[in-house]
């Protein structure tokens, strides 16, 4: 009788795990631009576009926008392996770099990303209520930008509030190094205006997870400007900003940063679940 018993339950196991068991889909190079925007500059025609990893045959999954880093000068989108077969739908996009747009530039196309993916993820079988934007340094400094400065998405009409939540790996607080060096500006002459993250800190943001590499190893004071974001976002009454920093790892800190945003993913939903 126990054989029979434990026979049973294996094969319910293993029908169970087979049926959990999730295909997944990459569609490339979708322009997130409109037909008239492409058609009007050569360069955002050829370099706006993304790439989207998505669970086949599922409904209601979370979605990750990764924006990935190289100064706004280099760089080229990615699905990062470690976020695949997770469950969620991942978005590894390009932006305009510089020289040859300006800085600027690249905070327009995040946005226009983000508008995107809010606009369309349903048709893929994903909730535009759980859509996470993140990133690693650029691409970490304008998931930040569009999340903390409304301004970026009011232009495609969407609220910045409807963020989920904003995960930064080691991303540039005050203004990017580059927009500086656009305007004269010395790498190590800190500024504040209004292209830093620091200068929009509000108590109404998303969730924010910011997470750096180890202070005496990040560049250029990475850490320290992370944790002055996160001190004043405490300030203004933030209630859910947290500080990360990964002791013995660099500025290319993404692999261990990784499981820690699945985990702060995975606490934001169950959250809302909660609350439902």
């Amino acid at each position: 009788m126990k054989k029979v018993i434990f026979l049973v339950t294996f094969v319910l196991i293993t029908v169970s795990a087979l049926a959990q068991q999730t295909d997944y889909e990459t569609k490339s190079n979708i322009q997130y631009y409109n037909t008239a925007t492409n058609k009007s500059d050569s360069y955002i025609n050829e370099r706006c576009v993304l790439d989207i990893y998505y669970p086949k045959n599922t409904k209601g999954f979370a979605t990750i926008v990764w924006f990935h880093g190289g100064g706004l000068t280099g760089g080229s989108k990615e699905i990062p392996e470690a976020l695949k077969n997770k469950g969620f739908a991942i978005i590894g996009v390009n932006y305009r770099l510089s020289p040859k747009a300006k800085a600027a530039k690249a905070i327009e196309d995040a946005a226009a990303a983000v508008s995107w993916t809010f606009n369309n993820i349903a048709n893929y079988g994903g909730d535009p209520s759980l859509i996470f934007v993140s990133g690693h340094s650029a691409g970490g400094y304008l998931g930040m930008m569009i999340g903390l400065d409304k301004k970026w998405l009011q232009k495609e009409g969407i609220d910045a509030n409807r963020i989920a939540g904003l995960i930064p790996f080691s991303g540039q607080c005050i203004t990017h190094f580059e927009i500086r060096r656009e305007n004269g500006i010395p790498e190590k002459q800190p500024t504040i205006d209004a292209f830093a993250p620091l200068y929009h800190v509000r108590a109404d943001a998303p969730p924010l997870l910011l997470i750096t590499g180890d202070r005496e190893l990040e560049m250029l004071g990475r850490y320290e400007e992370n944790a002055y974001l996160a001190r004043m976002m405490k300030l203004v009454g933030h209630t859910q900003t947290k500080l990360y920093e990964l002791d013995g790892y660099g500025h290319g800190m993404t692999e261990p940063a990784f499981p820690l945003l699945v985990n702060e993913v995975n606490r934001i939903l169950k959250e809302k679940q909660t609350k439902k």
